[in-house]
């Protein structure tokens, strides 16, 4: 299915509302539910929606919308939403593990590796966030190196401090200063461990 646009979200208060709305109904088919619901980054929408159909089986199945909300469009269609299921194979996959614990078993097989590409993604952020926090005053070695604007390429620093828009690091031979944004994404070490800010 392509892009619907509208003007305004019909009296909800999100994006998130107005989608669970659109995927809560019933009618001479069967009924809809929304079970749980998130919205990722703010452009991409997760839900668990049970279907349960006048006659046969229920089944809880994967709805997800990419969003554009854009309250000041000069158009006026600021809303607009691109739904699939996760049997069409959807290249967004940080579906929350609380939704996904949710599904039924199914043996399609896009949806299948749907749900492993989002269960790797869920173990992939576990893991970044495990990961120690440099601390102003320890050594940190990255590896790989950096490698810098001016060409310089450098692996060990001294942590500075750590800003909202990313870990200040000196290079201790030159002096030179970097911010690192998202450094738990990079590989690294710590040397000094136990010094705290």
């Amino acid at each position: 299915m392509g892009w619907l646009f509208m003007r305004g979200l019909q009296g909800y208060g999100s994006p998130r509302s107005y989608l669970d709305n659109q995927f809560t109904y019933a009618n001479e088919h069967g009924r809809s539910t929304v079970l749980a619901s998130a919205m990722g980054r703010g452009t991409v929408y997760y839900a668990a929606i049970e279907y349960i159909p006048v006659e046969g089986a229920s089944s809880v199945f994967a709805v997800i919308c990419l969003v554009k909300f854009n309250p000041r469009a000069a158009d006026g269609f600021n809303f607009g939403y691109k739904d699939m299921s996760e049997s069409m194979g959807p290249y967004e996959a940080d579906c929350p593990a609380a939704i996904l614990d949710l599904l039924s078993q199914t043996d399609n097989e896009h949806a299948l590796a749907w749900r492993e590409k989002c269960r790797a993604a869920i173990a992939a952020r576990a893991q970044i966030s495990a990961r120690p926090t440099p601390k102003p005053g320890q050594t940190i070695i990255f590896n790989p190196p950096l490698e810098l604007t001016n060409g310089q390429v450098i692996a060990r620093f001294t942590v500075i401090d750590a800003p909202k828009r990313g870990v200040r690091f000196r290079d201790p031979k030159s002096g030179v200063v970097v911010r690192v944004p998202n450094v738990k994404r990079r590989g690294y070490s710590l040397i000094n461990a136990a010094v705290t800010a």
